[in-house]
């Protein structure tokens, strides 16, 4: 009789838990995409060493065969670009106000709906909790549409008047000073040009890939470390409920944290060690970085500075063009002059403290205040990614 309780005992020890199935499919399908992903990126890297080797080999066979026109003409495309890269942003801001603005009229019309349905049945409908937190939510989104649509619209007027200041600043006053002046260097150099935007475009469209890989990457190891997180606390329900069944006392579980189980290191991809090409991309990213803060939309890297690190080009071979760029950045004489602004600060502090027996005038005199100080700080601002963008665009000489 004892044996055969035994047994039963044994055969409910022995039934498998559904969940520990369905986490063991989970962790073998994460299992096999992590290696699907982890093969895709190296191959990615791959390509993408083959086409920086092959886009700097084509560039520098141009570069021998043009010889010194490129450096002439560089600083008119560069300013061809800047002003391009302002109208992106001024594009891209334009969209998302537009976004914004049709999604605050979509909130209010599902609010004036709503009251419009209500009312046509109110001699129906009782106005209880479910109209209330329906009308509640619905307000919210009219607010934070709202919202949006302001900030949206702000961030749209500042990329706009950028997109003004680099077309003043470069496009009308730069472009056609050099056109005139360097009419046949741009003419012969501009197969490089080309030939380099046609570079860079493959190379960002090679490493968004691998940046894509990567992010599926992360996501597929944090899935498999979640799944063998809930694994383990399936195991040790199941361990507590035996426990309790059999009366016995189990030993002691093992003191010190767990070690996490295979393909738990979330991260472990990011510290091992990259492709050389993808951390030289990597190492010029994070020194634009702190070049240009705050500018919004930049390409992250560019091909000739790659160049010039693989040619170990020395400071004091700066082409004329960094310095032409440069010198226009620290030649923008449209940025407003910081004792002007402390200025206003400081006129605002004194009118908000001051008593208001002026009336009228006071108020007035407030308004003008805080509103030229708004906008001076707005042109500041603006100004600073204007020479953000320009520093952005101009090649640095490497040690």
């Amino acid at each position: 009789m004892d044996s055969s309780k035994d047994c039963h005992v044994n055969s409910d020890e022995d039934e498998l838990d559904p969940r520990i199935q369905i986490e063991l499919e989970i962790l073998n399908n994460c299992t096999d995409l992590i290696n699907k992903l982890e093969i895709e990126l190296d191959e990615a890297n791959t390509t993408f060493g083959i086409l920086m080797k092959d886009s700097m080999r084509r560039l520098k066979v141009m570069t021998v065969k043009l010889g010194s026109c490129i450096e002439k003409a560089r600083p008119y495309y560069n300013a061809l670009e800047i002003a391009r890269l302002a109208q992106v942003e001024c594009q891209k801001a334009a969209k998302a106000f537009q976004r914004a603005n049709e999604i605050h009229q979509a909130a209010k019309e599902t609010v004036a709906l709503a009251e419009a349905r209500f009312i046509s049945q109110k001699h129906e409908w009782e106005f209880d909790n479910a109209w209330q937190e329906m009308l509640n939510h619905a307000t919210t989104k009219v607010t934070e549409a709202e919202y949006q649509k302001s900030e949206s619209g702000r961030e749209h007027q500042k990329r706009a008047t950028l997109f003004n200041l680099a077309e003043q600043r470069f496009y009308f006053f730069q472009v056609a000073t050099l056109e005139s002046k360097l009419k046949r260097n741009i003419i012969k150099a501009r197969p490089y040009f080309e030939e380099k935007e046609v570079c860079q475009g493959q190379l960002d469209a090679q490493k968004m890939r691998i940046d894509q890989i990567q992010g599926e990457l992360s996501k597929a190891k944090s899935d498999y470390a979640a799944s063998l997180k809930r694994l383990e606390i399936i195991s040790e329900e199941i361990h507590n409920q035996r426990r309790n069944k059999s009366g016995r006392v189990s030993p002691s579980p093992p003191v010190g944290p767990r070690e996490p189980g295979v393909g738990a290191e979330i991260n472990s991809f990011c510290k091992e060690e990259s492709h050389p090409l993808e951390k030289a991309v990597g190492d010029s990213e994070r020194k634009e970085d702190g070049d240009c803060d705050g500018s919004a939309g930049v390409t992250s890297w560019d091909i000739e500075r790659e160049m010039e690190r693989a040619d170990l080009r020395s400071l004091g071979s700066v082409s004329m063009a960094t310095s032409s760029a440069l010198s226009d950045a620290d030649d923008l004489d449209i940025d407003p002059i910081e004792e002007d602004l402390e200025e206003l600060r400081q006129k605002v502090r004194e009118l908000s403290v001051a008593e208001s027996n002026k009336g009228d005038d006071w108020a007035q005199e407030l308004t003008e205040a805080i509103t030229r100080l708004d906008n001076a700080m707005f042109r500041k601002e603006t100004n600073e990614e204007l020479r953000a963008l320009v520093r952005a665009k101009t090649p640095l000489s490497i040690d």
